[in-house]
């Protein structure tokens, strides 16, 4: 599934018109960590600052450089090439006499200290970004966009990036959770990739159903409704009561990750999602196939927008908010450019 196919929240509002990315300083991330080091221990994080370099290849030369395996080095989140980005990466502590030696064009390494245990993906809670948009048409298209982002939250899609440049990411994960081979053995890197990336295009599909329905922001009965301070799920029996806390952004409701341990969905809600598997002539069973990759989960169908900025300067307009971990500032940029 491409983004030109999937429906916007505010699709009844012109795109602003406007250029993105036209050099990295027009992307700035910055994780937030879930929390800071300690001082002691056996792994050593970095705080790490690139440009025009992806977080794989950044591993890879600190792996190099520090004479450590790509497996002993951790990371929280995947960064953007095309962007200047500030995120921790963590070595064994081992190796801190070598870290000085660490040298890639576009990377500096701004800050160290040790802490007891190796990062893991999904360890942030979130990203803080900055954009640029040039040469915009039409501000007032772009602060209405944004206001209904920020007052309604914005749809969780999966960014392109997930699907690959070729855009076939999805149909390749389709083939291992099926048990077919693919034209060209995957490393366990691109295996992950490609699992990810079918799950995360049902999930598309399924919150695009949701946004043609107008259902984004309703309990409906069946629903695995998130708690937004807990992250608990729990099934919606009573939409006359969870609704109003759908509406005051206390619960979402959260979409399908298939797999043989989703927490399951009831009734007409349980019923769609299996409509979604038998269109792919795939079952729950079927993603057993990918071991500890495809287990199954649930995400929010929407997310809120984190202190939340724009700000013109001259034809340009700046975006400044905050997103948790997993969700897509791209996606915030389709709202406004009615680019796809």
């Amino acid at each position: 599934m491409t983004d030109i196919e999937l429906p916007r929240l505010t699709a009844d509002v012109p795109g602003c018109g406007g250029a993105f990315k036209l050099v990295p300083e027009d992307f700035e991330v910055e994780e937030i960590p879930a929390y800071a080091p300690s001082g002691e221990g056996e792994h050593l994080y970095l705080w790490l600052e690139k440009r025009g370099r992806d977080t794989r290849e950044v591993v890879r030369a600190l792996a190099s450089a520090l004479g450590v395996s790509e497996d002993d080095i951790g990371v929280a989140g995947m960064k953007d090439r095309q962007a200047v980005t500030r995120q921790l990466i963590s070595v064994p502590a081992r190796a801190e006499a070598k870290v000085g030696d660490f040298a890639l064009d576009g990377v500096s390494v701004l800050w160290t200290k040790r802490h007891g245990n190796k990062l893991r993906t999904g360890h942030l809670r979130g990203n803080r970004f900055r954009l640029r948009l040039r040469g915009v048409r039409d501000v007032g298209a772009a602060r209405e966009s944004f206001s209904r982002l920020v007052d309604r939250g914005l749809p969780n899609y999966f960014g392109e990036q997930r699907f690959g440049r070729a855009g076939d990411n999805a149909d390749l994960g389709r083939l291992l959770v099926l048990g077919q081979r693919l034209p060209k053995r995957p490393d366990r890197f691109q295996r992950k990739l490609y699992l990810s990336a079918f799950q995360s295009r049902l999930f598309n599909r399924a919150l695009a159903e949701r946004l043609r329905a107008g259902t984004l922001a309703a309990a409906l009965r069946g629903d695995v409704l998130r708690k937004e301070e807990t992250g608990g799920l729990f099934v919606c029996e009573a939409p006359e009561v969870d609704g109003p806390r759908v509406a005051a952004f206390e619960v979402s409701p959260a979409g399908p990750l298939f797999g043989p341990k989703i927490p399951a969905a009831a009734g007409e809600v349980a019923e769609a999602e299996a409509r979604l598997l038998a269109a792919e002539g795939v079952t729950l069973d079927d993603f057993k196939r990918g071991g500890g990759e495809t287990e199954g989960g649930r995400r929010p169908y929407r997310v809120r927008l984190g202190s939340p900025e724009l700000a013109p300067e001259g034809e340009d307009l700046w975006l400044t908010f905050e997103l948790p971990r997993g969700a897509y500032a791209t996606e915030v940029l389709h709202e406004l450019l009615k680019d796809g």
